[in-house]
């Protein structure tokens, strides 16, 4: 079988892409004006007309909506947050375990809003299962476990090698942590239930409607200026194509691979019949996902980062980066040899210099973002739509401050990042010394974390 590559992702293969909505016919009007169809601005649409059923609200989207990370990520619905710790620092404990508690509960916010609108998205909560293969992993991942306990996730738990394999039999697993707090989606079923759904509440969508500059009060595209009195920038990954904000958020580059559908008799030996989410304590980290129609969905990083900030058009990935990540699979589950790899893909996820998911409505100019989720944003783009919807009801006076408004990454200031060529050098360089790392530790066997590993986390500020 030969390996599609590209074509957007695996899930619009299966899903079928759209038929772009109308672009914008002209100069417009709105009360909120929401620049990006991804998961963040199609959630800040939703619950924005939801709770004020009046306002005129418009969506603009370069492509469809979906086209981005929202319609090419891992499926990974669960409660991780991007600068936890550094809120941790700035804020104090408690207001970082209000934000982690917000995290767990926007799980089953995803989860019983999906149910309401009828929007089938193949969802499974069988939580989050992190493994760890060797023996520094491992006291990792007791360190991160701990840590997620003293922050409040009570409710997570410890396995040993045995109790791991009982779940899933990754080969060579000699611990793991489980938290509840997790499920498995279908990205693109999710993304367009959403949008139809925010549709029918009555919001404007139009797509194939690229903006090209975002200036308080205006969304600029080719086709005509919207005018709002609160223009949203809801464009993770894309922030970059911008006018003026080329520095701003580091599109990411992720890749995925998925199977052909898996036998029965693999799945026996397998396991993973409780269908969770599974990733890794791995500096070069990957996550995978039993999909519903029994394959394995696994990506990582591959090449990082696209010198000057490019994004890719289709989805296509590089052969090596289908190569590695099929070893890696093969890794984990050595039954998979003769498996064929059907789908391969990649895309682009959002992140600030200081590693920190944020949300910030600048009530001197009506211009809001939230964003730089680094690879969490399935769940937390929900989160920061809510809080986004919040932020605007205060500001327009139609109510107060609410526990949302309240959480420390909200209105939080990140500087941008470094100039080129010292951006690609930087990251391209940081993920070569994550992958040497990993290669150490598994050689060396120690227990203790490779000080390459340690010397670039410090120096990216992760």
């Amino acid at each position: 079988m030969n390996t599609v590559n590209g074509g957007i992702s695996f899930w619009y293969a299966q899903q079928g892409a759209p038929v772009p909505r109308e672009p914008l016919p002209g100069d417009a009007t709105a009360d909120v004006c929401i620049v990006g169809g991804g998961y963040t601005g199609l959630w800040t649409a939703y619950y924005l007309k939801k709770a004020v059923p009046f306002l005129n609200i418009t969506v603009l989207e370069a492509a469809f909506c979906g086209y981005g990370a929202s319609g090419r990520n891992g499926g990974w619905l669960y409660n991780g947050i991007a600068g936890r710790d550094r809120y941790a620092r700035a804020h104090g404990h408690e207001a970082a375990q209000r934000l982690q508690r917000a995290m767990n509960d926007t799980v089953g916010e995803v989860i019983t809003v999906a149910a309401e609108e009828g929007i089938d998205a193949d969802i499974h909560q069988g939580g989050v299962l992190e493994v760890a293969y060797t023996p520094a992993q491992l006291a990792r991942l007791r360190d991160f476990h701990s840590v997620e306990l003293a922050f409040g996730e009570t409710d997570r738990l410890l396995f040993g090698a045995r109790e791991t394999a009982e779940r899933i039999r990754v080969a060579g697993a000699v611990g793991s942590s489980w938290t509840p707090h997790g499920a498995r989606i279908h990205p693109v079923k999710l993304v367009q239930g959403l949008s139809a759904a925010v549709e029918a509440l009555g919001v404007t969508i139009h797509e194939s409607t690229p903006v090209t500059e975002i200036k308080p009060k205006h969304a600029v595209t080719p086709y005509g200026t919207v005018r709002a009195p609160y223009v949203l920038r809801c464009t993770e990954g894309f922030t970059p194509t911008l006018k003026g904000l080329k520095r701003t958020w580091l599109p990411m580059n992720s890749s995925m691979i998925v199977t052909e559908p898996l036998p029965a008799e693999v799945w026996d030996a397998i396991g993973w019949n409780g269908r969770e989410t599974l990733g890794d304590m791995a500096h070069a980290y990957m996550y995978a996902q039993r999909t519903a129609d029994d394959r394995i969905a696994i990506g990582g990083r591959g090449v990082p980062y696209r010198y000057g900030s490019r994004t890719d058009n289709d989805g296509r990935t590089q052969p090596a980066t289908v190569l590695a990540l099929r070893e890696i699979l093969i890794r984990l589950f050595p039954r998979l040899a003769g498996a064929a790899v059907e789908h391969a893909w990649s895309g682009v996820l959002g992140v600030p210099r200081d590693w920190c998911a944020t949300v910030t409505l600048d009530r001197s100019t009506g211009l809001g973002w939230a964003g730089g989720y680094v690879g969490s944003g399935v769940a937390t783009a929900n989160l920061a739509a809510r809080t986004l919807r919040d932020l605007i009801q205060q500001d327009s006076g139609q109510a107060g401050p609410t526990e949302l408004t309240t959480l420390p990454w909200v209105d939080h200031q990140v500087r941008t990042w470094e100039p080129e060529p010292l951006r690609w050098l930087g990251v391209h360089t940081l993920y070569a010394a994550y992958r040497a790392a990993d290669r150490r530790e598994s050689a060396a066997r120690s227990t203790a974390t490779d000080r390459i590993a340690t010397l670039a986390d410090r120096i990216s500020g992760r």
